[in-house]
């Protein structure tokens, strides 16, 4: 915000120094925030004159919407900081109705006077003097420049926060908000919220703030662990935590800000609001948490943070359901997502992220082989709420990473997904579930370094997610290296024991080893739980098969023929496992029906394959993947475009 100062500022026993922008006292730094440093730095070069409140607002949060009780709790701040008398107010005296004056005497010492004393008035002349004591006094200055330069130093190692503001990298980590409501069945709003603000968060300045998802701070919830153990485990410089008690129709929210480096809490609040003026207070904190940690907001972000309308409450918490149930990952979640996302538009048709939600609930829904609605059914529902969201508000990352997913996954459109997925990162670079599917997009196309890459930041972006470790494991399997699959898919374990995917990834990767026993456990420890996991049984019968256990795999095979359809990844699953049985034409004859409902499964199959799990190329298997590839240009599913 401010030129290069050419000078230091001195009051009482304090330097402040405006452009490695620290507080300093005896030599010794004082702690203060990125916010309050700037608006102590803004009295100090007005001292003497009374600046307004507006005025200070401008200058300290330019660009950012922010309450006037901000500004209060800055200046309470910094009179604590200054050791400020309450009744004297020695440094910063209130004018009232007006806003605040600068009253302690500030002297300037220039940068070029490194030796220059705390008591030396500006302006003071220097006798010459002999040339002995000249060159005593070039020492003096130079060892005293090289004292400087060596607490800079240190100052810039001790202080990383600043550094990475200052460079552009800030990483704010959102704890889940406590529920305090005394009811269990209220916590899916306390996490909504929580997920909510990530969002919000998330989306302010992408390049320069990173926020941490819902799931890893999610898994330090009911922990007692050390905010700043925390912090240095998911490599935050700031938290965010808070509680919410819900009464009825309103609803009392704790946030508080908390530099982890040290544990300060920089700013804290207590909010009494109605449910449906949730939205706006997202905003409200979203806006002042990056005056906080001093982000720069264009004009167009803070617009959107300042048209935070009220929402409708029951709308609000159908939508929060439905995510709720979506993170479930599996068919019947999907299933009462649905009805959560379409109740919440049904009470507010122009609420754009219930849409979107729907979009996400429809497409994973048409590729599961469990659930009851055929793909063909499914994915064109996914379209339309995703392009019903877009419509609504085009600036939704999600929306335009349920739309690319689509066109990846059903209508095998390779350039407008990939041109959908780049423009939800561009909108939005933290948001975790772009750089997760657009990974899908990136093997595919047989960019394997690039996939990987892309789900690295998936995992930077939500360190602790089950499914993101569990789909990094599928891809190193697809990538050939099955160790690092194997290892992948234990850390997933870790993190959930019960993740049926993870133990999918870990079955499916000593099977690539062909360690067939080992596959078989993890097989069987998911159907352990749910006998009728499509998945688990149809990398079973594989492995039955691949272990000479034909009879098993034939009976396996029976089941799954019997209760499949055309459903989901159903075809595609059969078609692999009449490949291991060496029946070629039952398997084409399946590929051939995968085709036909456009199998997401068999995008995977065109730069990747997985021994002993995928046909042996033919000129039949080569047909098969051109018509995949020239899927998109046929016309058939061009649908809507946009």
């Amino acid at each position: 915000m401010h030129q290069k100062a050419k000078c230091f500022y001195e009051f009482g026993p304090f330097r402040l120094d405006p452009v490695e922008r620290v507080l300093l006292t005896a030599g010794t730094r004082v702690a203060l925030t990125p916010k309050a440093f700037e608006t102590l730095l803004v009295l100090v070069e007005n001292s003497g004159h009374i600046l307004e409140k507006d005025d200070l607002l401008k200058q300290v949060w330019p660009d950012t919407f922010v309450e006037e009780g901000t500004l209060a709790r800055n200046i309470s701040t910094l009179r604590k900081a200054l050791g400020d008398d309450p009744e004297g107010e020695t440094y910063v005296e209130t004018v009232p109705r007006r806003g605040y004056c600068f009253v302690a005497m500030v002297q300037q010492v220039p940068y070029e006077e490194p030796g220059a004393s705390l008591a030396t008035p500006v302006g003071q002349p220097i006798t010459s003097e002999a040339e002995p004591r000249s060159f005593r006094r070039w020492v003096l200055a130079a060892g005293l420049l090289a004292l400087f330069l060596v607490a800079a130093y240190v100052f810039w190692l001790r202080w990383p926060h600043l550094r990475a503001v200052r460079a552009g990298g800030t990483t704010l980590a959102v704890l889940p908000f406590e529920n305090l409501s005394g009811e269990p069945a209220q916590q899916f709003f306390a996490d909504g919220f929580s997920e909510e603000m990530i969002t919000q968060l998330g989306g302010l300045d992408p390049n320069r703030l990173a926020v941490i998802a819902g799931t890893s701070a999610t898994h330090s919830q009911g922990t007692v662990k050390d905010l700043r153990e925390i912090g240095r485990e998911l490599g935050a410089e700031y938290i965010l935590a808070g509680s919410i008690r819900r009464d009825g129709d309103r609803v009392r929210i704790t946030a508080r800000l908390i530099r982890t480096e040290d544990g300060t809490h920089l700013w804290a609040k207590d909010y009494d609001r109605s449910v449906r003026d949730i939205l706006v207070l997202q905003s409200e904190v979203a806006g002042t948490i990056a005056g906080e940690i001093n982000l720069q907001l264009s004009p167009e972000k803070t617009a959107r943070l300042a048209a935070a309308h009220p929402v409708d409450q029951d709308a609000y918490e159908s939508y929060l359901q439905g995510r709720y149930f979506w993170n479930k990952r599996t068919a019947a979640g999907y299933a009462k997502a649905i009805e959560y996302f379409n109740d919440a538009i049904a009470r507010d048709p122009k609420y754009a992220q219930a849409y979107s939600g729907l979009a996400d609930a429809y497409t994973l829904l048409g590729s599961s082989p469990e659930a009851g609605m055929p793909r063909r059914e499914a994915m064109p529902k996914a379209k339309a709420a995703a392009l019903t969201a877009l419509q609504l508000d085009d600036s939704l990352a999600e929306a335009h990473t349920s739309l690319a997913f689509e066109e990846l996954h059903y209508e095998w459109n390779w350039a407008e997904s990939e041109r959908e997925f780049k423009t939800a990162l561009q909108l939005n670079s933290n948001y975790a579930t772009a750089h997760h599917w657009y990974a899908f997009w990136l093997m595919s196309r047989g960019r394997t370094d690039d996939a990987l890459d892309q789900l690295s930041l998936a995992e930077k972006a939500d360190p602790l997610s089950v499914i993101i470790k569990s789909d990094i494991s599928q891809m190193l399997m697809y990538a050939g290296r099955y160790e690092q699959a194997v290892a992948a898919a234990r850390r997933a374990l870790d993190l959930d024991p019960n993740f049926p995917l993870a133990h999918l990834a870990l079955g499916d990767a000593y099977a690539a080893q062909q360690k067939h026993l080992q596959a078989i456990a993890e097989y069987q420890k998911i159907l352990a739980t749910d006998n009728g996991y499509i998945w688990a049984r149809a990398g079973l019968a594989r492995s039955y098969a691949l272990n000479g256990q034909r009879a098993e795999a034939e009976k396996l095979l029976q089941e799954i023929l019997n209760g499949c359809g055309n459903r989901g990844s159903c075809p595609h699953e059969v078609a692999a496992i009449y490949g291991v049985l060496g029946e070629k034409e039952q398997e084409f004859a399946w590929f051939e029906k995968a085709y036909q409902i456009r199998d997401g499964g068999l995008i995977m199959m065109l730069n990747a394959r997985v021994s002993g799990m995928g046909p042996h190329p033919d000129a039949r298997y080569v047909d098969l993947m051109q018509r995949i590839e020239s899927a998109s240009s046929d016309g058939k599913l061009a649908g809507q475009s946009r």
